[in-house]
């Protein structure tokens, strides 16, 4: 069974990670930085060792992303957003194949249990499951 675990962030996020500090939000040390890389990438490489690894991904900071509607003649309307400073959105993912909800769970736990500097915000990794799960296997 396929799930999505989705890792949820603010733009605030990557300016701290970048070295510029917000309320709430401390600037990230190299060494900040190399314990979570480090920490993803053996979760990365434990994954695609039992098989389950489908795709992921981190994604660039939010202001770089794009809203896109289809105007009245079908052609897109680009306009800024999705407005990262504000709400958090999608900031990585892995596709995951499982045999359960319950191991989707317990990857999610691991990787929420990224490191992170003191006092820098942790939010929850979401689990969904993907194409035609029924969501009675959680």
């Amino acid at each position: 069974m396929k799930y999505m675990l989705m890792l949820l962030g603010k733009q605030s996020d990557y300016e701290a990670m970048a070295g510029r500090p917000s309320e709430g939000n401390p600037a990230w040390s190299e060494a900040d930085l190399k314990a979570m890389f480090d920490h993803m990438g053996a979760l990365n490489d434990d994954l695609a060792e039992a098989g389950e690894w489908v795709d992921g991904q981190g994604l660039a900071e939010p202001r770089q992303a794009r809203l896109v509607t289809a105007g009245a003649d079908g052609a897109p309307v680009v306009t800024d957003g999705p407005y990262g400073e504000t709400k958090e959105v999608l900031a990585g993912y892995w596709i995951i194949d499982v045999p359960d909800f319950a191991r989707a769970a317990e990857i999610a736990a691991r990787a929420h249990a990224c490191p992170v500097p003191e006092g820098a915000p942790n939010p929850p990794v979401v689990v969904h499951p993907v194409g035609g799960a029924s969501g009675t296997e959680m």
